[in-house]
């Protein structure tokens, strides 16, 4: 067992296991799940790098990446920029769901969402100055503004909300992030038009992974594998703390260390996801939701499964946005933004009715 999992643990053990089988969990049908997904993963994963501008059949896919040849272009466009991309739906997608899952859980917030939290637009806010301060700046610097940004603008929405009468509830949280998201991006535009960036902040605001490259993803990938493994650490604690403040506090857990530890988690995942692909938004709204439907309620099983489910929802988005209007794509985020309002119209529906 680590340190931090020892540092996590409660005091009373047995309170702790008699709590915890209460919880509705469905270890069986999260296996499944995990696995039927796992492998809706490898065969959409070979749809997606075969579809495109120009389609390219299974079988070269299969040479390309197994039997490569440089002297043909199909294999040059396959592993230069099909397999980076469809690569980078993964990482983003997984990403965006489980840092939307964290939140769901520290917070008790069905609404959380880094996107709809201000998250996002900090990001992006933060790569618009290194653009106009920076502009020659290596990507590992661009993702650490990335991270700052992400960082300041979860500061600014969390204690204009604490500082409110009555706290911080998941509706005020959701306003205090719609009013944050709106101020960085004016700000981000304003900059983008003072400066002439207009173009490449536009591609941000877009959002999508058409320009990632394998250095990028090599650049990305440990930081979110760190993360993914800490979300994982933190898993008993979370579902303690989805219980309610009280019951993880009666059980023995540090809930201040939690979610101090969970929202580093969550900016990293943001950061790196935004850094990536942009502000994508209703990937961690949505997926953590569908999760809990299908697993219960317990978080060591709503981590890996969000991953698994934001990363195909990612891919099948991208697909999407490649097929609807050949040659041209369709910016991602209005692919989500159909999928995404509705939903969280209607579990702000809910939430009010429960209030």
């Amino acid at each position: 067992m680590s340190s931090m999992e020892k540092n996590m643990q409660p005091k009373n053990s047995s309170t702790y296991s008699e709590r915890t089988k209460q919880i509705h969990v469905r270890p069986k049908t999260a296996m499944m799940t995990m696995s039927i997904g796992m492998a809706a993963i490898v065969f959409t994963l070979g749809v997606s790098i075969a579809v495109g501008a120009a389609d390219i059949n299974l079988v070269t896919v299969w040479n390309a990446i197994f039997h490569f040849d440089a002297n043909m272009v199909q294999h040059d466009v396959i592993r230069e920029l099909r397999i980076p991309r469809s690569l980078a739906d993964i990482v983003v997608g997984a990403s965006f769901a489980v840092a939307g899952a964290v939140m769901q859980g520290m917070t008790r917030n069905p609404l959380a969402d880094s996107g709809l939290l201000g998250i996002n637009a900090g990001a992006v806010f933060m790569i618009s100055i290194c653009f106009a301060f920076l502009p020659q700046a290596s990507y590992s610097t661009l993702m650490m503004f990335s991270f700052i940004g992400a960082a300041f603008a979860t500061t600014l929405v969390y204690g204009s909300s604490a500082l409110s009468k009555g706290g911080a509830t998941p509706v005020r949280l959701v306003l205090a992030g719609a009013a944050v998201t709106a101020l960085l991006t004016a700000l981000s535009e304003g900059i983008a038009i003072q400066f002439r960036l207009s173009q490449d902040i536009a591609y941000w605001f877009a959002a999508g992974v058409a320009g990632v490259n394998m250095d990028q993803l090599t650049m990305v990938v440990p930081w979110v594998i760190v993360a993914f493994v800490g979300a994982m650490m933190l898993s008993r604690s979370i579902t303690l703390l989805s219980m309610g403040d009280e019951v993880a506090t009666g059980l023995g857990q540090r809930t201040g260390m939690i979610k101090l530890l969970g929202s580093i988690i969550v900016l990293l995942l943001a950061g790196t996801a935004v850094s990536l692909a942009g502000p994508i938004m209703f990937v961690g709204l949505v997926i953590p939701h569908i999760a809990r439907f299908i697993v219960g309620v317990d978080y060591r099983w709503i981590i890996p499964c969000s991953a698994i489910l934001g990363a195909l929802l990612m891919l099948f988005a991208d697909i999407g946005a490649r097929m609807i209007n050949p040659p041209y794509e369709t910016p991602i985020s209005a692919l989500f933004a159909l999928i995404g309002v509705p939903f969280f119209l209607f579990v702000a529906r809910k939430q009010r009715r429960e209030l």
